[in-house]
């Protein structure tokens, strides 16, 4: 019986699936666990490399259909009571974390999604200490988490048109509205060994704020109320202007004003999809904790 499946998307990006695929392989070797990765049409080698070294289902796009297309994809294809979902540059840290994500999915019933503690940063860390505790949570983090699959099948698929970044918000507002819960459990701890601070020195950077920005919008007309829209919109056009644009950060600067496009080239879509919190369901919300992005470690 498969109890857990282990979803990876990527593209381009061998050397870290390697070290990830690495890392896993006494997990991998349980005859409760099965792989699954999709390759979003790669030029770097990964595509061969999968085909002659990976026993595991393995999905090789020969066009490139996006990070939260494939996803969807691989969480539909999953036959395990567990969907646990890694980045392609993240590894686990904490021992047993199959077991810890069974026995807390076991005691929290009501949970359907596990948002684990996700280190950010090349080096792993030095200590591995936490005085967190699980907490439920308002959303979870892409690069580490594990859905209930019967949840996961409960609700909307993860929207494909936003192609990249929001599709956990997107999700945790549908699991509140059916009075499903979203929690933090720290004792699953994560590695994403990316260089923070030189993500804005790549190529995409723009391109990703240009995302992030608009995930933001499309999730304020899609859930929220519509008295609280303009609002949150000025709000945050305006934050995004003060800290880029004034500050002379031009790509960021492109990418706000491409997201504007974006928006309403969307609209359509945005009024179809709605499904929004009424005013009592965004206090509750609202007032929920945020999700946990970076965990930082404690010196013993």
């Amino acid at each position: 019986m498969i109890k857990f499946s282990i979803v990876i998307t990527t593209k381009n990006r061998i050397l870290d699936l390697k070290k990830t695929l690495i890392s896993l392989k006494d997990i991998l070797e349980r005859t409760d666990v099965e792989l699954l990765i999709c390759d979003d049409a790669s030029t770097d080698g990964t595509q061969l490399y999968l085909q002659e070294n990976i026993n595991h289902f393995c999905i090789l796009n020969k066009k490139s259909k996006g990070l939260i297309y494939n996803r969807n994809v691989l969480n539909n294809l999953a036959k395990g009571l567990y969907i646990i979902s890694l980045d392609d540059d993240a590894n686990f840290l904490s021992n047993n974390p199959l077991e810890e994500i069974e026995s807390y999915f076991i005691k929290e019933e009501n949970c359907a999604v596990i948002s684990f503690s996700v280190f950010w940063g090349v080096n792993k860390p030095r200590f591995l200490t936490s005085s967190e505790k699980p907490i439920r949570v308002s959303s979870f983090i892409g690069c580490g988490h594990a859905w209930r699959k019967k949840y996961w099948l409960e609700i909307a698929e993860y929207p494909s048109w936003f192609v990249f970044y929001g599709e956990e918000d997107f999700a945790s507002y549908h699991l509140f509205k059916k009075g499903l819960e979203v929690h933090y459990n720290p004792k699953v701890l994560v590695h994403h060994r990316v260089d923070i601070k030189a993500r804005k020195e790549n190529k995409d950077y723009g391109l990703r704020l240009r995302r992030s920005f608009r995930s933001g919008w499309y999730l304020y007309f899609l859930f929220l109320p519509l008295k609280e829209i303009p609002r949150k919109l000025c709000y945050t056009f305006s934050i995004q202007l003060k800290n880029k644009t004034f500050k002379g950060d031009f790509k960021a600067t492109i990418g706000l004003f491409l997201a504007v496009f974006d928006v309403f080239y969307n609209s359509i879509k945005l009024i179809k999809n709605s499904n929004r919190l009424n005013t009592q369901e965004f206090k509750e919300y609202k007032d929920l904790p945020k999700a946990n992005l970076y965990w930082k470690p404690e010196r013993k």
